[in-house]
């Protein structure tokens, strides 16, 4: 498999116009603070993306930020822009076409930014291990489109764990199924190098990262897919493929189910580019200055990570209420007059 992606991503893929499915991002979707940044970017190297969402979450002045499968470079450029002069950004990839692209464009960047702060290092993801990273060294990694080509997930999952700093998260998109993609679509290259074949069910994603501690991912946008080429998508039938972005935070403490400690929040709005409201998950859009009720998880989230500075805290972990309602699980007992007594039984 990683032969197969070299080929494609190396030397068959010249450019996005290239792919045959609809994962590639329209820069016409960015939110407006991006595009200024893109617009900084080498062609060569935007002209190489090949990525299915976004990985800019917010608030990373002064961070060290990691890029799985990095590519031609187009991401870490933009983080750099992002992390500052006092940040640093470090890419990793297998391919050498894409990252010769990268380095040869180092110095334009350079010169446009005013600062050298990217690094690109020449691995696998599944192996960070034998790479000079120091463990939890990184506040953020980052990924696009590249966990579903990977043929060790475990070992990317587990990889990123070791290499995150506590409080720091794993900010990625990827191309999820509805479903368990079948042994004949898994084993197709084109599939397989258009980020279909490799693709995970998005339920055993999440099970997946439970394995490797990070308890309760969230989900922050998605997107369905199009297979445009119509050979291919005779080939995949009726399954469905989604791009989505999640966020896993490395948290002690997170709990597998979200628990209401009767606790709130309240968002100062002072996060860069984010006056009005801050945009946690798909399912957390707070408000600026209006309390805002939270479980424990998203409690940690905010108060245990680099966004605790801009935002006020209301209550503690002293009381627990059960499950967080509209966010837990339902309570699996029956309530009073909630349930018919006749015809009841007991064994």
């Amino acid at each position: 498999m990683h032969d197969l992606v070299q080929d494609y991503y190396g030397k068959q893929l010249q450019h996005s116009g290239d792919l045959k499915t609809s994962a590639c991002c329209d820069a016409s979707q960015m939110p407006d603070w991006l595009k200024p940044l893109l617009a900084r970017i080498h062609p060569e190297v935007l002209s190489r993306y090949y990525g299915c969402g976004l990985v800019c979450p917010p608030l990373l002045e002064g961070c060290r930020v990691l890029d799985l499968g990095c590519g031609s470079g187009r991401d870490v450029y933009a983080l750099a822009q992002l992390v500052g002069s006092g940040g640093e950004v470090v890419g990793v990839d297998m391919t050498p076409e894409q990252l010769a692209v990268a380095e040869a464009h180092r110095p334009y960047h350079v010169e446009t930014f005013g600062y050298d702060n990217v690094r690109f290092l020449h691995g696998y993801i599944e192996r960070l291990h034998e790479l000079d990273l120091e463990p939890e060294s990184f506040d953020v990694i980052v990924s696009n489109c590249v966990i579903n080509l990977s043929p060790d997930k475990d070992a990317v999952l587990q990889g990123i764990q070791r290499l995150l700093a506590p409080g720091g998260e794993f900010y990625f998109s990827d191309v999820y199924a509805d479903r368990r993609v079948p042994e004949a679509v898994r084993n197709d290259p084109v599939l397989y190098g258009e980020c279909l074949g490799g693709a995970l069910y998005w339920n055993d994603f999440l099970r997946l990262a439970q394995r490797h501690g990070f308890i309760d991912s969230r989900l922050v946008e998605d997107r369905p897919l199009a297979v445009t080429d119509v050979q291919l998508a005779a080939h995949t039938g009726n399954l469905r493929f989604y791009s989505a972005t999640y966020r896993l935070f490395k948290l002690d403490g997170l709990e597998s189910a979200c628990e209401d400690y009767g606790q709130a929040v309240i968002y100062r709005g002072t996060v860069p580019h984010h006056p009005h409201r801050f945009v946690l998950d798909k399912h957390h859009t707070i408000e600026t200055d209006r309390v805002f009720p939270v479980c424990g998880n998203t409690w940690r989230m905010l108060h245990d990570t680099r966004f605790a500075d801009h935002f006020d805290f209301i209550g503690d972990f002293s009381r627990h209420y059960g499950l967080f309602e509209g966010c837990g699980d339902n309570i699996p007992f029956d309530r009073d007059g909630d349930h018919n007594s006749e015809g009841s039984s007991c064994c």
